[in-house]
């Protein structure tokens, strides 16, 4: 059961999964509710942001992140692995392929996204070698792997 509730004239369901943004000052600034937790976005200063908080690429590199160490952590609790921490770092960029016969774009560009696990502890070589291999499991990945589709819907008060 869901209630109901208004965020700047916009009604959404007070689900804790649902995110909710809309406009803040700036040229750019967003005020972001996920749940009880409210946060800004923007974009850097270079690009005409007041850097009041994450861009919208570094949100969705802390959202793969994230999910990547909890899958491994939870993975390694499970399994009695010592694995005593992750620290990730990732990377969004754009890449020309020539015969990209999956490009969905006329200039032939995909996004790429690298991402670099060191993993803390006493861990042997294949316990290494599944944790990272668990590091693809993690739902957020799957997600970004899958195909999405985004359907919108205008909302007028």
């Amino acid at each position: 059961q869901s209630r109901q509730i208004g965020y700047g004239g916009i009604v959404m369901a007070t689900n804790p999964s649902l995110v909710s943004v809309e406009t803040a000052s700036g040229k750019f600034q967003q005020t972001v509710r996920v749940g009880r937790h409210v946060f800004s976005a923007d974009e850097p200063e270079s690009f005409g942001g007041a850097d009041s908080g994450p861009s919208p690429y570094d949100l969705l590199l802390a959202a793969l992140g994230t999910c990547t160490s909890m899958t491994m952590k939870m993975y390694a609790d499970r399994k009695g692995i010592p694995l005593e921490s992750v620290h990730i770092v990732l990377e969004h960029s754009r890449e020309h392929v020539e015969d990209c016969k999956s490009c969905n774009n006329e200039d032939n560009r995909i996004d790429v996204i690298d991402r670099s696990i060191t993993l803390e502890g006493n861990l042997s070589e294949e316990q290494r070698r599944k944790l990272l291999e668990i590091a693809a499991k993690c739902p957020v990945h799957r997600t970004l792997e899958n195909r999405i589709d985004i359907h919108t819907l205008e909302v007028r008060g």
